[in-house]
């Protein structure tokens, strides 16, 4: 099959992202795709070889460097992936200058700064479960808008000072940019709505300096004594806020969803036969947070995979693919099993980018989960399972919402 002449046409709205994982794997391992406005490239689906691509030296996230079609201005500023390449940060840098930035955004996130959360992590949780706790038995609650999604962001809100009246402006730009089935308008506007609130918390945090990143952010410096540019902050503070928030309300939704799902899964952990430490790392396997990782760019023609990525093409991560490939797990791939001897995965990326955020994200669906099935330990779905709909995104995988009952569904409810 020439992969080059057969695009596989990505649904924008991400109806069944499973399914297209499974047909993307079906026409082979790096499959030719095409994304919004026509732009094509190459998803890749086998766990092996995105390890090999996350570790080739060929292959950059810069698109001023090497996506010769953005450099030239051939994507258009309405493009709806666009925010994933206007970005200015370590996520788009290549070489010595990912690794300067990235020295500085780490040490936000080292392993000591992450396990000091822990108490302000057991808080927030508390607060959201006695919230919970306060609703009408026998009412229907989005588990997902009430927790899964406030504790990530409380979070990462608390670590870099963004003031309650600004959280839910600095969560919107991220929140539109992995909605895949936005207008083009749309798309423009979040550019440049993201740039406007991003700036407006750096000239707060300017004048109220706190104990908080965004103030380390800008007191900090390369090492040639040169601090960041405002570009660089206001990505900076746009992928971390994003990134901090979206996945691991994925994550913690998805694992909700598959242990109410799932009685017998749900019965080993509460038995102690398997750990919550398993129940995320095969959520992370099973159901990536992150569908399909835009963008990286082949610095020269990289053959890999039986196929030749051309120089400066688009290449995205199907992380979702990945971590159900049969090759590497076997006919079980899509089945979500605790008891599953090899639950390794690459939902956090491998290599130069590895997920700087994995710790926190970790820490937060280990305190959460726990918290909430102990609190409410007959909570129930309120829905059928094709009732759940899907978050309209090729990028992310998740739900639009979980409903449940949280203390058991009641006697007159029918599924």
């Amino acid at each position: 099959m020439d992969h080059r002449q057969c695009p596989i046409v990505l649904d924008q709205t991400g109806q069944d992202i499973h399914a297209e994982a499974a047909r993307l794997r079906a026409n082979g391992t790096v499959v030719r795709i095409e994304m919004p406005q026509g732009v094509t490239g190459w998803s890749v689906t086998n766990n092996d070889i995105i390890k090999q691509l996350l570790l080739d030296p060929r292959i950059s996230k810069d698109p001023r460097k090497h996506w010769p079609a953005y450099a030239n201005g051939d994507i258009r500023s309405d493009w709806p992936l666009n925010t994933w390449v206007e970005m200015d940060n370590l996520t788009t840098r290549y070489g010595a200058e990912h690794s300067a930035l990235r020295k500085i955004v780490a040490r936000a996130f080292s392993p000591r700064r992450t396990e000091a959360m822990r108490p302000q992590i057991i808080k927030v949780v508390d607060e959201l479960l006695n919230d919970l706790a306060d609703l009408p038995v026998g009412q229907v609650v989005d588990v997902k808008r009430h927790f899964t999604y406030q504790l990530p962001v409380r979070i990462i809100s608390d670590l870099f000072g963004v003031p309650e009246t600004e959280r839910s402006a600095a969560m919107r730009g991220g929140e539109i940019a992995v909605d895949t089935s936005v207008t083009p308008e749309e798309a423009d506007a979040n550019v440049r709505e993201w740039l406007r609130t991003m700036s407006e918390l750096l000239d707060y945090k300017r004048h109220t300096p706190g104990d908080d990143l965004t103030t380390d952010l800008l007191n900090a410096v390369f090492d040639d004594g040169t601090a960041l540019s405002d570009s660089e902050l206001i990505g900076t503070l746009f992928l971390l806020l994003s990134a901090g928030s979206e996945t691991v309300m994925n994550l913690m939704t998805s694992a909700v969803r598959e242990l109410l799902l799932r009685p017998d899964q749900l019965e080993l952990v509460r038995t102690g036969q398997v750990g919550w430490s398993d129940v995320v790392e095969e959520t992370l396997r099973v159901e990536s947070p992150v569908a399909q990782l835009p963008i990286r760019f082949a610095l020269e023609d990289v053959e890999i995979g039986g196929v030749t990525i051309g120089k400066g093409d688009p290449i995205l991560i199907g992380f979702a693919a990945a971590g159900r490939d049969p090759a590497t797990y076997g006919e079980t791939a899509d089945r979500f099993d605790l008891t599953r001897a090899d639950k390794r995965h690459v939902s956090f990326g491998v290599g130069a980018h590895f997920c700087l955020g994995a710790p926190l994200a970790r820490l937060e669906a280990g305190i959460g989960l726990p918290a909430l099935f102990d609190r409410f330990p007959d909570m129930a779905l309120a829905v059928a399972p094709d009732q759940l709909l899907p978050q309209v995104s090729f990028i992310m995988n998740g739900n639009v919402s979980l409903p449940v009952f949280l203390h058991g569904r009641p006697a007159t409810e029918v599924m």
